[in-house]
């Protein structure tokens, strides 16, 4: 038996376990095949808003940093730990000023930092890789024009930090979305509404419950789910105008633009109180596309 073991299923473990160290390794992108572009910074402060980049990257209550800024540093509590989101801002030793177009993208879309590890998937860049790499880059030139703000990032309290990251590079496999296609049979405003839901958006990352294995439930793409934090529920966002939640498409764009302060209520909830803050600044045309599409979900 000692003889089968080391002669057979040791040999199979080790080879397995070797595949499995190379499949979850990380995969950057190649920068030159990256489109040549012309930054269009207005774009690029709309989806950073969208994005919601500060409501992750803000610094610590207390902290005395400038809390328009996303120098990073607050905790963000999830199941497995708190994270501290780090410093976006362009300081070239502790934000990302350093950082190039390539890995701006590695790191939005495909969740894999400049020091080559897996990003931890609380940043949502599953929904980002479903961007445009354009928006994107429109996305990092707008954070370029920031003031840079030196501010050291604070290690994240999670268990076994480095074999959780590697095995992110496996999940990856299991989790990656396909791309936002357009739908011809919709109109314009509905289809700029679902690729800002479903991309910079990142509605999908809360709203949608998840299996076993933690990736999106895509048969149950935005019908609620446990709350990511793991303190209660987050909503139902199919068939908002069938449930009388909102009498029409106006009204939901209302909510999304005015909040609670337009007695919209449970819109300061769980943390979307951030989110339609971020939502309120952009155009008026934006967010009714917003409303189009939420309110087509049946």
């Amino acid at each position: 038996m000692k003889k089968l073991l080391a002669g057979v299923v040791l040999p199979v473990i080790a080879i397995v376990a070797i595949g499995l160290f190379f499949a979850s390794s990380t995969e950057h992108v190649d920068g030159a095949t990256l489109p040549t572009h012309t930054v269009n910074l207005a774009n690029g402060e709309l989806l950073y808003h969208i994005g919601g980049c500060i409501s992750c990257h803000r610094p610590a209550e207390g902290s005395g940093a400038d809390m328009s800024l996303p120098s990073g540093g607050a905790p963000l509590v999830t199941p497995i730990g708190t994270l501290y989101p780090p410093n976006i801002t362009p300081d070239k030793e502790t934000g990302i000023g350093n950082w190039t177009e390539a890995n701006f993208i590695d790191a939005v879309q495909h969740g894999v930092s400049p020091a080559n590890t897996h990003y931890i998937p609380a940043f949502p860049y599953i929904s980002y890789g479903r961007m445009k790499a354009e928006d994107v880059l429109d996305i990092r030139a707008y954070l370029m024009t920031l003031a840079p703000v030196s501010a050291v990032r604070k290690e994240d309290d999670i268990p076994f930090p480095w074999f959780l990251r590697r095995g992110i590079g496996l999940w990856k496999k299991l989790a990656v979305l396909p791309a936002i296609e357009t739908d011809a049979a919709q109109s314009p405003s509905w289809n700029r509404g679902a690729y800002l839901v479903n991309g910079p958006g990142h509605c999908a990352e809360c709203h949608t419950p998840r299996n076993a294995m933690m990736v999106m439930d895509q048969t149950h793409a935005f019908a609620g789910g446990p709350h990511p934090e793991g303190k209660g529920q987050v909503p139902n966002l199919r068939d908002l105008l069938g449930r009388k939640k909102y009498k029409d498409v106006d009204e939901l764009a209302s909510a999304l633009k005015e909040g609670e302060e337009g007695f919209y209520e449970g819109l300061a909830k769980g943390g979307m109180g951030a989110v339609q803050q971020n939502v309120a600044k952009l155009p008026d045309a934006d967010i009714h596309a917003i409303a189009e599409y939420l309110g087509s979900l049946k």
